[in-house]
């Protein structure tokens, strides 16, 4: 698929077929999030791969309040054979900057005020998002509720270290699967609204 049409066709997929996704997808997925710029080179992130009925289970027992009950939304989600948890390092980003070549030896978190660790989590994560279109598949990103984020740490052995950044679900779209959620209600803001050129409002 050309890189344009990979950009205009990717969208967050919220219903899925159980059918399996081929593991290699998965790892040029992988292979592809690595390759994510990071300030100072400092890849602080990791991945969480749940790709066993099992374990996407396990997952979605920790992460939502009735899995016995879902909703629209829940049951189309829990379908998706693959998930990944991105998880981000802010402890990788400080130390990375107290070495010789940056010099921060302080670690102040003051020297952050936009949190790079987190931002370089969401560049590797569209970057999964992207070969999952790229390979025909559906995938969404959504967030991890922060009311359940101890009991998501605490099923899968996060460490205290790590901060899960969201969810990636990875799957085939369902046959009836449609554009859903904020699209069907919202208009795309015009290049106009949102770019500006040499000055603000121009």
């Amino acid at each position: 698929m050309e890189f344009q049409d990979v950009v205009r066709r990717r969208r967050m997929v919220r219903d899925y077929r159980t059918d399996p996704v081929d593991p290699e997808v998965v790892e040029r997925a992988l292979a592809n999030a690595v390759r994510a710029p990071s300030a100072g080179f400092s890849q602080g992130w990791a991945f969480l791969v749940l790709d066993t009925p099992e374990d996407v289970a396990r997952y979605w027992r920790a992460a939502a309040d009735d899995v016995e009950n879902a909703d629209r939304w829940l049951t189309g989600m829990m379908r998706a054979p693959v998930l990944v948890i991105p998880c981000s390092s802010k402890a990788t980003y400080l130390e990375r900057y107290a070495q010789d070549d940056k010099g921060w030896t302080d670690r102040d978190e003051a020297r952050w005020p936009v949190p790079f660790w987190h931002m370089d989590a969401a560049m590797a994560s569209l970057l999964i998002l992207q070969t999952a279109t790229d390979a025909g598949l559906g995938s969404a990103f959504v967030g991890v509720p922060p009311a359940r984020t101890a009991q998501v740490r605490a099923e899968f052995a996060i460490p205290d270290d790590h901060d899960p950044v969201g969810l990636i679900t990875i799957g085939h779209r369902a046959d009836a699967e449609s554009p859903s959620g904020s699209p069907r209600v919202r208009r795309r803001r015009p290049m106009g609204d949102v770019v500006h050129r040499g000055h603000w409002g121009r």
